[in-house]
């Protein structure tokens, strides 16, 4: 059940990867580099995306 609920969430996790790499990027690029994980984009993006993933995944758990 919860391979099943992990497998159908990838793409939200997906998703917020790709567009916080992208505005976080962006956003790094005119200088305002607070709120970083470590002062790095790729781990920022990395764990929102995470993070994502796994609270789409325990809600497809319960809800469905």
């Amino acid at each position: 059940m919860l391979a099943e609920a992990v497998n159908q969430t990838v793409g939200v996790g997906l998703g917020v990867f790709i567009g916080t790499l992208i505005g976080v990027g962006l956003r790094a690029r005119k200088g305002q580099r607070s709120g970083l994980v470590q002062d790095s984009v790729w781990k920022t993006a990395v764990l929102a995306g995470m993070a994502a993933w796994a609270v789409s995944a325990v809600v497809a758990l319960f809800v469905v």
